[in-house]
């Protein structure tokens, strides 16, 4: 008997965790509850993060989380509970099956069958944000070796459980070569290991556009955080509906289950709900337990229902469906059918095996770091940059010279265009051309200086060399 935390959520929450319960205790699933309370009504009470301390301690100790959606208050200083779950409990893996049910659901795609599996901790929601001058802010994104290593691994060797044979990356290190590239080194070198799977990469922009119009040429997708959020649900709605889709986000440690969709507080109460969503969520969390066979016939009875055409308002379909049911009813349709399988659609099957099992990540031996130089970001109004070159230039130092000065990223000076607009955000980078570490005081003397000028210097980036190789980016134009 397994002990897990249970959350009912805002919204439709309650009510599509009640059906699921219904079918897993119905279905012999071997779980004992812990209910918690999360969300909104958390949220009103003055936990921030719609979260108490006891329900975190419950969390931490039962290992699993089976959460319905929940709201979010509008309004400041209330922070996404799905985001500091995952962060807190280094939930590194997001999981998203993405399958048609064809014909019994309408959709453009009949033969697609996706796995997104998007990294869950890092890259743009890391959340680190600033304002830096009046006319510009900056979010940092952030990518390691570490993170990558895992949520790539993790890819293949879901691929090699579930017997799926093409693992596919996404990144954009076409423009972003130090954070995308380091996440696409990462997938070739891990690939390598995995020689029977299938491997293949594109840029994400076009990537995007094949898995929305040929996404029966894809297995499993793996990918850096924000483009699997957009992703997945782009992936989740062209199967036919979001609220089919469930959710896995697993850690090292803890895992959480959850539907993809919301909480439509404006259908709350009425018994017009899809528990299915949160139902598959369910099932990868007996996978995930181990209780396969559990799993199997959930799925498989929710497989004949769909094909059965009992269905809740948000497929519903004079054209497909035999019958429009509600929440309570879709339940009892699926508890029906347990011990069946469907005839049209493909049953599944699942090993008696249990979660995953990935080797503790080991961290690389340091290698040689050459500093060579700074880029010194500045807040300057004018809009000249041959003038703010000239103040600029006072600053060198004895091993650091002026090199190149950028907006937004566009090579401004030397030899900038008129075009280019500038808005108040420089980045002014100094370094040697030599080949010698030089030393940190070296920066510390051109800040002074940019006291002394007047200069509002607002932050600054080291510039490395590691293992002899450049570890920062040119300027575009460069």
């Amino acid at each position: 008997m397994q002990r897990i935390t249970i959350a009912k959520g805002d919204g439709i929450g309650p009510e599509i965790m009640d059906a699921t319960l219904q079918v897993l205790k119905a279905a012999g699933a071997q779980l004992e509850v812990d209910e918690i309370e999360v969300g909104e009504t958390a949220y009103l009470k003055g936990n921030t993060s719609g979260i108490t301390k006891e329900s975190w301690d419950i969390i931490r100790k039962n290992k699993v989380f089976l959460k319905a959606p929940i709201t979010t208050p509008q309004g400041g200083g209330y922070k996404s509970l799905n985001v500091t779950t995952r962060k807190s409990l280094g939930l590194y893996a997001n999981v998203r099956p993405c399958r048609s049910i064809h014909p019994f659901v309408k959709t453009k795609h009949s033969k697609m069958d996706v796995v997104i599996i998007r990294e869950n901790e890092e890259d743009l929601y890391a959340g680190i944000e600033h304002q830096q001058t009046d006319e510009v802010v900056q979010c940092l994104k952030l990518i390691s070796r570490p993170g990558c290593e895992k949520i790539v691994r993790y890819a293949f060797e879901y691929a090699k459980k579930y017997n799926r044979k093409k693992v596919t990356c996404f990144t954009k290190d076409n423009i972003m070569k130090q954070t995308d590239g380091l996440f696409h080194q990462v997938f070739n070198e891990i690939a390598l290991e995995y020689q029977d799977i299938v491997n293949e990469h594109w840029i994400v922009d076009i990537g995007a556009a094949k898995l929305a119009d040929t996404p029966e040429n894809f297995d499993v997708i793996v990918m850096p955080n924000l483009y699997g959020d957009i992703l997945s649900d782009v992936a989740a709605q062209i199967t036919g509906s979001v609220g089919l889709a469930g959710s896995a986000n697993i850690g090292e440690q803890c895992a959480m289950f959850e539907a993809i969709h919301g909480s439509a507080p404006r259908r709350a109460g009425q018994n017009m709900a899809n528990p299915s969503g949160l139902l598959q969520g369910a099932i990868m969390m007996l996978n995930h337990l181990g209780q396969n066979s559990v799993a199997e016939k959930v799925e498989n009875a929710w497989l004949k229902t769909m094909e059965d055409g009992i269905h809740t308002y948000d497929i519903y379909d004079e054209k497909t469906s035999a019958k429009r049911v509600g929440t309570k009813e879709f339940a009892k349709a699926v508890i029906s059918n347990l011990d069946q399988k469907p005839k049209i659609l493909k049953s599944v099957s699942y090993d008696e095996t249990g979660p995953l099992q990935l080797p503790a990540t080991v961290r690389k031996k340091p290698v040689s770091k050459v500093l060579k130089g700074v880029d010194v970001f500045v807040h300057w109004p004018g809009s000249n940059p041959n003038e703010i070159a000239s103040k600029l230039q006072s600053l060198e130092s004895n091993q650091l010279s002026l090199q190149v000065i950028t907006n937004r990223g566009v090579k401004v000076w030397p030899n900038g265009f008129e075009e280019t607009f500038c808005t108040d955000h420089w980045r002014c980078r100094f370094a040697t051309s030599t080949d010698v570490n030089i030393e940190k005081i070296e920066i510390l003397n051109i800040l002074n200086s940019a006291i002394i000028n007047n200069i509002d210097v607002i932050k600054t980036e080291n510039l490395y060399f590691f293992d002899g190789k450049q570890a920062f980016s040119m300027a575009q134009g460069q």
